[in-house]
């Protein structure tokens, strides 16, 4: 299958549902806005929401502007992954679907771990946690530039093994859509079963907490296994309410100043630096980012 193909049937596969599964979530956020600013203590945060809408609706005009990248870097590394697979897998049985799933979930934890930890990866990922009030509005805010830093490095092995494209995207599709419930402050925690193999609200507020106590843990988007496997599980601590957003908050509520706040930081750091070694901390070594996003913006 050669990439222009490749991509074509990515795109007539997904697009027809990829638009209500942005639509259905934009409608229940807002309903869940006009709630909070009812009931909840200190209102809600609408700038937010429209800046979050903001963002996702940027992310769609980048991804546009981006085609080309995408045609001559991603799409033809993942075609060429998928024509030296080493199986063929197809979705005929309830196996295939239970390897995927767990397939999906073990690669998102480590693209969401080096998304925490690299530097690169996190001046995407920074805009996700930049909402100072954690709502359902949160989870669309996803930023702009991860499909041109290498996101799909991490889902690649999946098609190496014999998924086609497709079922990854679905599959990733399927885990970031369960997530979205997961942005809320007002679901309580969901039984020691539940809870200790799914992720749930009160697992996700802990990901959004910038306590120091809270930092860089619960990478998973369906299950907490691999957390608890490599020792990144931690529980919500009724003495330690999470506080959400950066370290250092940023104020801003400019989608543009939003997408990019982390990618200026790190600008500046590469301007800075001094030798190879300090280039190459600015670009992978774990981030200061919610420690140094020096931007303190007011309204823009």
């Amino acid at each position: 299958m050669d990439h222009v193909a490749l991509n074509d049937l990515v795109a007539s596969d997904l697009r027809p549902w990829l638009g209500a599964l942005i639509v259905a979530p934009l409608g229940i956020a807002a309903v869940e806005g006009v709630v909070l600013s009812r009931l909840a203590p200190g209102g809600y945060d609408w700038r937010a929401f429209a800046a979050s809408i903001g963002d996702a609706v940027g992310r769609r005009i980048f991804d546009l502007l981006s085609t080309g990248l995408g045609l001559a870097f991603a799409i033809p590394l993942v075609g060429w992954i998928y024509e030296h697979r080493l199986f063929t897998i197809a979705m005929d049985s309830w196996w295939p679907f239970a390897l995927l799933l767990v397939g999906n979930e073990f690669c998102y934890y480590w693209y969401h771990r080096c998304a925490h930890r690299v530097r690169w990866f996190w001046a995407t990922h920074a805009v996700h946690h930049s909402p100072n009030q954690l709502t359902l509005a949160t989870a669309l805010r996803l930023g702009w530039t991860g499909k041109i830093t290498g996101t799909v490095l991490f889902f690649s092995p999946l098609m190496w093994l014999g998924f086609s494209p497709v079922a990854v995207t679905l599959a990733l599709s399927g885990n970031l859509l369960y997530q979205f419930w997961l942005h809320t402050t007002w679901i309580p925690r969901l039984g020691r079963t539940f809870e200790r193999w799914f992720n749930t609200p009160s697992s996700h507020r802990v990901h959004h907490g910038s306590n120091p106590e809270y930092l860089d843990c619960n990478y998973g988007g369906v299950l907490m296994v691999f957390d608890r496997l490599f020792g990144t599980h931690l529980e919500e601590r009724a003495d330690v309410p999470p506080r959400y957003g950066l370290t250092t908050p940023l104020l801003a509520y400019n989608p543009l100043r939003v997408a990019f706040h982390e990618w200026i930081n790190l600008a500046r750091d590469l301007r800075n630096a001094r030798s190879a070694l300090d280039i190459c901390r600015a670009l992978f070594a774990p981030p200061d980012a919610r420690k140094s996003a020096t931007t303190r913006e007011g309204s823009s």
